[in-house]
């Protein structure tokens, strides 16, 4: 079965530290967890202390109790609801965690869900758990790339804005960090 603590490592590459892009729909961002999206996560009220403290923002990496807050908010939210404890392969695991985190849990459930074709309702469940198992690895990992670049296509057509995001999703949908 896929290890939560490998596929976290990989995912917290990609999101990077302390951010506060004007662009960002997200708004204030602190290693992808977004302020205007996630706004009750208890990690904010440690970012406005340390805010106030020497060494902003280096010193968010530092504190434990955030570092933690942040890896239990990544099982929650994500790794718990696409099952990655049921996963058996960890590359398929990590892929659908990581497009989660990237999209959203129902973008990622229904784009893997696409591609084994199993009901696509948005919820990993027990029949998709079993179908992803049973799915020749390497083409659902080329499909499920295929499936993702075109989401970020879309949105690029749809938001012109994002446009600047555009090549680091395709490289992070390729699995590799910008």
């Amino acid at each position: 079965m896929a290890d939560f603590n490998q596929a976290f490592q990989l995912v917290i590459a990609h999101e990077g530290g302390y951010v506060n892009d004007p662009d960002d729909p997200g708004g204030e961002t602190y290693k992808g967890v977004a302020r205007k999206i996630h706004s009750k996560w208890e990690g904010w009220q440690n970012i406005d202390i340390l805010k106030r403290q020497p060494g902003f923002p280096g010193n968010l990496d530092k504190d434990a109790e955030l570092q933690s807050a942040i890896a239990d908010f990544y099982r929650i939210n994500f790794w718990d609801k696409v099952k990655g404890d049921q996963i058996e392969n960890q590359q398929v695991a990590e892929s659908i965690f990581d497009f989660a985190v990237n999209a959203g849990v129902s973008t990622s459930a229904s784009l893997a869900q696409m591609v084994i074709d199993a009901q696509t309702d948005g919820v990993i469940g027990q029949e998709s758990i079993t179908k992803i198992n049973a799915f020749n690895t390497e083409h659902f990992l080329a499909a499920f790339t295929v499936a993702k670049i075109a989401r970020y296509v879309n949105i690029v057509k749809k938001r012109p804005t994002s446009r600047k995001y555009f090549y680091g999703w395709v490289l992070r949908a390729l699995g590799e960090t910008a």
